[in-house]
């Protein structure tokens, strides 16, 4: 079975009080997941640019033929719309904890006849919505209680040559917007070795590779990449980005 791993990425995101709690799945599958839903928009404005990335990746995967494409922590929807836009052959079904974010992409995706989303872990809906070519994810991948399980589970989804593509956060270290934000709530920065669901949970590139190869994928490969996260716009886009992080 051979997988590919893209996107290692450097990013901010919500305040750290939000990020650093509240982020495993319980905390998707209520309150954590329902904010963000609410904030949808501004989330997709905030990673649009990793998005042009992430999106030319998935598009090349998936080149023009008839695949099957699972989207896992699928939030309100960008990455499986985006996908679904790029190929009217594929079939795309994003997958989320939160019933209020797989709202919210029911909704964006009404009109998108090749698109459909499922509220569910993804351990209980994997199986059920496959056999896929491909599975990607835009930073969703990284709150499962037992990530070598569930990635195990994602390769026994998909079909001979399947691959896999996601995004996620590279160290603290290389995140100044979140060592800061840790250091003013009192938050202690993540633990340098060992595994805890969370934004950081992939940060180190060996354990992420370990932990891959132990689930069974092959040939993985890993891209830094850099982008511009917009967190405010409008008028007064420090109070836009202010309330955005709050």
């Amino acid at each position: 079975m051979k997988g590919e791993v893209a996107m290692m990425t450097q990013v901010s995101e919500r305040s750290a009080q939000t990020a650093m709690a509240r982020m495993d799945a319980a905390g998707w599958a209520g309150s954590n997941g329902d904010v963000w839903a609410l904030e949808w928009r501004r989330t997709d404005r905030s990673f649009a640019d990793l998005s042009r990335h992430l999106d030319r990746a998935i598009r090349d995967a998936m080149e023009d033929g008839a695949v099957a494409v699972a989207d896992v922590g699928c939030g309100a929807g960008g990455t499986s719309l985006a996908a679904a836009g790029a190929n009217a052959r594929a079939q795309v079904t994003g997958i989320d904890i939160s019933p209020a974010l797989v709202a919210v992409a029911r909704a964006r995706g009404a009109a998108v006849p090749n698109c459909a989303f499922v509220a569910a872990p993804v351990e209980d809906a994997i199986d059920d919505s496959g056999p896929f070519d491909l599975i990607m994810s835009r930073h969703g991948v990284m709150f499962f209680d037992d990530p070598v399980a569930t990635f195990a589970r994602l390769r026994s989804a998909t079909r001979p040559g399947g691959r896999l593509i996601f995004s996620c956060f590279r160290s603290a270290a290389l995140n100044l917007w979140a060592k800061e934000l840790m250091a003013a709530v009192g938050e202690a920065p993540p633990p340098g070795d060992g595994y805890r669901p969370g934004p950081f949970a992939f940060a180190e590139e060996d354990f992420v590779r370990r932990m891959l190869a132990d689930a069974g994928w092959r040939d993985l490969g890993a891209l830094p990449v850099d982008f511009a996260y917009r967190a405010g716009s409008g008028e007064d886009a420090i109070a836009d980005a202010v309330t955005f992080s709050a």
